[in-house]
């Protein structure tokens, strides 16, 4: 008989939209007890999942999940990579941007029952300068929906849309200089970039449906400036999976890019913004992650 998996569940209680007072119940419940040894453990202040996250690292588990929002899931994710230790997801997020590529059920239940049944996979991760993201990072209008976002009182996907719909009117293209896998230069006028590794900032907007989040790149997509009275087709191409084909969006493949900007200003990774240097230098790492994915994944099981 084998031994029993040791599996580390980090709830964050503040974080993400809904209440997760049920979460322990469940796991006790809903897990396999055949499978797995579980410890179940409540973040208290910023930071702090990152820490439990490497002592579960030394302790050797098998895999530690981060229950909460997106913020949880990073700090969590950042304290993986490189490590034999899986990272596994019940969301709580306003976005659930990696769950959601990742086919992870939103229904807490089902999201257990797959811990049960799942595999675990390499995947890739990207870093821009001293930060680690998952899905995207970047630059121009999301970058700074971003920071106001991180400021707003309520969460969610409607408070957000309210909150771009008001800032679309008045944001303008700036002028950006990019270098891709050190040869091909360009100099593009965007109203945003963004440096995509899965396929979608969240809630299932697809900035980049042609991601494969195993085949150690990224996807450069950068929009030009929407006219008005093209923002509702082009926002409904975000979520039906067609951006990429937009005329006011260009999609460009590499392994590394450096972004120039011209000034000190706002960055996102992940959805977290963050005031960076005008040069950010940004590379895909393939396979850094462990991921614990559904069964009928159709990710490779090796690099």
């Amino acid at each position: 008989m084998e031994p029993k998996k040791k599996i580390a569940f980090i709830i964050n209680p503040v974080s993400g939209t809904q209440k997760k007072d049920h979460v322990p119940g469940l796991i006790e419940s809903l897990l396999d007890k055949n499978l797995y040894e579980p410890v179940i453990v409540f973040t208290e202040r910023p930071g702090h999942a990152t820490e439990l996250t490497h002592r579960f690292v030394k302790e050797n588990y098998t895999v530690v999940v981060s229950v909460g929002g997106d913020g949880t899931v990073n700090e969590i994710g950042r304290a993986l990579v490189d490590t034999p230790v899986a990272l596994g997801i019940l969301p709580f997020g306003s976005g659930n941007g990696l769950a959601r590529h990742l086919n992870i059920p939103m229904d807490t239940r089902k999201a257990i029952q797959l811990l049960n049944e799942g595999v675990i996979v390499p995947v890739d991760y990207g870093r821009a300068n001293d930060f680690i993201f998952f899905c995207v990072c970047g630059t121009g209008f999301d970058a700074h929906i971003g920071h106001k976002f991180a400021t707003a009182s309520k969460r969610g996907f409607f408070s957000y849309a309210r909150l771009t719909l008001h800032e679309y009117r008045h944001y303008r293209e700036r002028l950006y200089t990019l270098r891709l896998d050190g040869n091909q230069v360009l100099q593009k006028k965007a109203f945003l970039i963004t440096f995509a590794n899965a396929n979608q900032w969240g809630n299932n907007a697809y900035i980049n449906p042609l991601a494969n989040i195993q085949d150690g790149e990224m996807e450069v997509c950068i929009l030009s400036a929407v006219p008005l009275w093209a923002f509702p087709v082009n926002a409904l191409r975000l979520f039906n999976k067609t951006l990429h084909k937009s005329r006011y969006m260009t999609v460009y493949r590499c392994k590394e890019a450096v972004l120039q900007q011209p000034e000190d200003g706002v960055f996102h990774f992940d959805g977290e913004p963050v005031n960076e240097n005008k040069d950010i230098y940004i590379k895909i790492i393939k396979g850094g992650l462990k991921m614990l994915v559904g069964k009928d994944t159709k990710l490779k099981l090796n690099n």
